[in-house]
């Protein structure tokens, strides 16, 4: 029994791992929408089995990150303007309020504490000039107001609205100038939350996010 629950446990921690990587891969567009995922490729760069990448497909597409096509596979998933767009508006009313409520919990030292230390990265003065490690430092930023906002469910359906998928398909056009102006504009939200100013934060995340939405569709 020990052997079997040892050896499920590795088979969760590779499928884990490889699902995790795909998503990086979207997300840093290394695999563009509308782009075939080769299972052999795959299964080589991982050293993985090919049921264990098949897991890790599975995941992907209940996540909406991908379709699994009969005869043709695992290809990633292609949006269209319409879904970024209607994908962004649901972003912007969430995201407003968890901006809105993190705000509101700034008088509490330990959150305050908590959240300089989550966002630290959006102070640092070096250019964003790799984009994938700009998106990690953006999907951070925003985690790190959901979690300071602390309601549950409004992270979990958060996390439904594939975060990166959207950021993969809009990051076509994140250049140096857009990621610094982006950076510009998390320092600002910071500062609203930062200030107990829930109803400037809630302003500057939807003015935030609706510039993203127009640098998607440019």
């Amino acid at each position: 029994m020990n052997f079997l629950n040892s050896s499920r446990r590795r088979s969760e921690s590779a499928v884990d791992r490889v699902a995790d990587a795909l998503r990086t891969g979207l997300m840093t567009r290394r695999f563009a929408p509308g782009q075939r995922l080769i299972e052999a490729d795959l299964t080589e760069e991982f050293q993985v089995s090919r049921g264990t990448l098949r897991q890790a497909f599975s995941r992907l597409e209940s996540d909406g990150l991908i379709d699994i096509v009969p005869n043709r596979g695992a290809i990633v998933r292609q949006m269209s303007q319409r879904d970024v767009l209607e994908l962004f508006q649901i972003r912007s009313e969430l995201e407003g309020l968890a901006a809105r409520l993190a705000a509101s919990r700034m008088s509490d030292p330990a959150v305050k504490a908590r959240f300089k230390a989550d966002i630290a990265a959006i102070w640092e003065e070096q250019p964003r000039v790799d984009g994938g490690r700009y998106l990690d430092e953006n999907s951070g930023f925003h985690q790190a107001i959901l979690v300071a906002a602390d309601n549950q469910q409004l992270a979990s359906i958060c996390g439904q609205f594939h975060l990166h998928m959207i950021m993969g398909q809009v990051g076509r056009a994140l250049g140096g100038e857009a990621m610094a102006r982006s950076v510009e504009e998390h320092r600002h939200i910071a500062d609203a939350i930062l200030e107990c100013d829930p109803d400037r934060a809630d302003r500057l995340m939807r003015e935030h996010l609706l510039r993203a939405l127009q640098l998607s569709q440019a």
